[in-house]
């Protein structure tokens, strides 16, 4: 399948490219025939990137993150997290206040943030530069909707992750029927 129309299929289960973002920037990353050998598998893990040349800081798609656990510098990256995770859930303005602090001397930390005009706080679990993913978990349970959730594929290290409907996600399973399937991301 050519990799356009690999392209119009994940806009069609609401994967699209960000506006702006150009066939030409995908093909920046890898070259076609990795694309359209191996059939939206590259594709559903090249979207949770960034694109790779100037200007910087543009993902591919809002709706994916590839997030690499191992990410925790100090203060502000929890905040950068939830902020990711609220712009994957699309919430806009149903966020606000989010702040952190991370002590990685005495390994202690908290992220907080306001939703839907409830404060919530979560004190997080400090190892070395890797993220509390029981915690990512609790902020991504609270940005789901009843029928959007977040979705994983694992990346090593890092997962990327995608927030879909139910239907979305076993239409791309079955697109992409690998054994790295999307998996749904459950806090409990």
């Amino acid at each position: 399948m050519k990799l356009e129309d690999q392209l119009a299929k994940l806009e069609s289960l609401g994967l699209p490219l960000d506006r702006g973002i150009t066939i030409d920037d995908v093909l920046y990353s890898f070259d076609r025939a990795s694309f359209e050998k191996r059939q939206f598998d590259l594709l559903l893990f090249l979207i949770g990137a960034d694109v790779e040349r100037e200007p910087w800081g543009r993902p591919f798609c809002s709706r994916a993150w590839n997030f690499d656990t191992e990410c925790i510098y100090g203060d502000g990256s929890y905040v950068q997290i939830v902020e990711r995770l609220a712009k994957l859930a699309n919430v806009g303005k149903r966020m606000s206040e989010v702040s952190d602090h991370v002590d990685m001397v005495a390994a202690t930390g908290w992220v907080e943030y306001t939703l839907d005009d409830e404060k919530r706080r979560w004190d997080v679990e400090v190892n070395d530069d890797w993220a509390d993913v029981m915690v990512v978990t609790y902020v991504m349970d609270a940005l789901e909707s009843p029928t959007q959730h977040f979705y994983q594929r694992d990346n090593g290290q890092a997962m990327v992750l995608y927030f879909l409907t139910d239907e979305q996600a076993t239409a791309i399973n079955e697109l992409a029927p690998t054994q790295n399937t999307l998996m749904r991301v459950i806090s409990s």
